[in-house]
């Protein structure tokens, strides 16, 4: 691979290792069959590109350099091992045979060592926080403090769960494989939550100075797809499908020039993209037809966003079901986060009063007590209802909150027009 000259090498570094080190983990658990050591191995890699590159140039295709060095160095540590005859008989093949890294060249292909991947971390074995922690780490590249802010909870708790997470599937000798019949089932449920995690961190970042990380939607995505053509009769799965075709589909438009957030209300809907949400409506009308009684969790959200994908204008928009169908998730599903959600769709229906009555309620839920948006959306309310100086005082306690730097921006910018 061809060397090339680069003004920061050491970002190159970091900023490729992000976006490839899910697949270089997959491929290496794939040949050590542990997925604490594959990460480990990974991160030996990264070392090796931080002392290399700033020395040598940026390689001519840096993600398979990082591959390729990473998948080195597990054949080494497993010729290393003892009992490397007897892992070759159990593998069943030599390792020579391990099929070189391979760059994706079609972003709907299926990487079936990320798909494994994705079911090993979210094995039965681990507790549903540690599977979705675990995943987010491998899978998402996310750090410890991200995982923590998108799960409310303290970051050592996070630490905590990863380790022992990975100590775990270490110890139970959990096969690297995707599972069949009622294994998958059983784990299904919690493979959903992992991609729509995935999917939010790259919709709206909980830190840094970018609000969207497109690779990380994207990544969720095409999972959701691959899921999708792996279990045709799975309705959860094209209702999840579906949701991220639709959120997807704004993306241009959730941006101003400068990075800034554009509220839904304000959102040029002609930069929507209306193959994504062809897409949505192919993949909810999967969900619908393979349902066999009241819809689930995604397919309910999907609903919704596909509400809005229907109205070319914010005030055309049909609250009073949005209303409706953020009523059935909540009684299918309930959490504090779509009791917040269904405010807003009643505040919008209803007004803003009796909105401001169920966002009241949810003041002392411990779960929101440092989540932004909940005095984000009740400073709009008191906005809506005249009380400007409360309302300043939310929008000035949610810019306080906020741990994106673009939506800590904006919510001070709304603090200064209350007056």
């Amino acid at each position: 691979m061809e060397a090339q000259p680069t003004a920061d090498p050491r970002g190159t570094v970091e900023t490729v290792f992000r976006i490839e080190s899910p697949r270089i983990i997959a491929a290496v658990t794939r040949i050590v069959r542990d997925v604490g050591i594959a990460e480990e191995l990974a991160q030996d890699a990264l070392v090796a590109a931080l002392e290399q590159w700033p020395r040598d140039g940026v390689p001519d295709n840096p993600g398979a350099w990082l591959m390729t060095t990473a998948r080195h160095r597990a054949v080494d540590l497993v010729r290393r091992r003892e009992n490397y005859a007897r892992k070759l008989q159990e593998i069943g093949r030599d390792l020579s045979d391990v099929a070189p890294p391979e760059q994706p060249t079609d972003p709907d292909d299926i990487d079936d060592d990320l798909l494994r991947l994705v079911f090993t971390a979210c094995h039965p074995v681990l507790s549903p926080e540690a599977r979705i922690a675990l995943t987010l780490r491998l899978l998402g590249g996310l750090t410890t403090a991200e995982i923590a802010r998108a799960f409310l909870v303290p970051e050592p708790t996070v630490a905590q769960r990863i380790v022992r997470a990975k100590r775990t599937l270490a110890a139970r000798n959990v096969a690297f494989e995707v599972p069949y019949g009622p294994d998958r089932e059983a784990r299904l449920g919690s493979v959903l939550d992992v991609i729509y995690l995935i999917f939010n961190e790259g919709y709206a970042a909980t830190a840094g100075d970018d609000l969207l990380r497109p690779g990380l939607c994207e990544d969720a995505l095409r999972l959701a797809r691959v899921l999708s053509a792996l279990m045709p009769k799975e309705p959860e799965v094209h209702g999840l499908t579906a949701l991220l075709e639709f959120q997807a589909s704004r993306t241009a438009a959730r941006t101003g020039p400068h990075g800034e957030p554009v509220l839904l209300k304000d959102q040029d809907r002609s930069r929507w993209n209306r193959l994504l949400i062809a897409r949505g409506i192919t993949s909810l009308t999967r969900a619908d037809a393979t349902a066999t009684g009241v819809p689930g969790p995604y397919a309910l959200q999907a609903a919704i966003a596909a509400c809005h994908a229907h109205a070319y204008t914010y005030e055309e928009t049909d609250w009073r079901r949005i209303a409706t169908l953020y009523g059935l998730l909540a009684a299918r599903a309930p959490s504090p986060v779509v009791e917040l959600n269904r405010a807003v769709a009643v505040s919008m229906a209803e007004g803003p009063a009796p909105a401001l009555d169920i966002v009241d309620a949810l003041s002392a839920v411990p779960a929101l007590r440092d989540y932004h948006l909940l005095p984000s959306v009740r400073g709009d309310l008191l906005t809506r209802l005249g009380r400007t100086a409360e309302a300043r005082a939310e929008f000035e306690r949610a810019a306080a909150l906020a741990r994106n730097e673009r939506e800590r921006e904006m919510l001070e910018e709304r603090a200064r027009e209350c007056g």
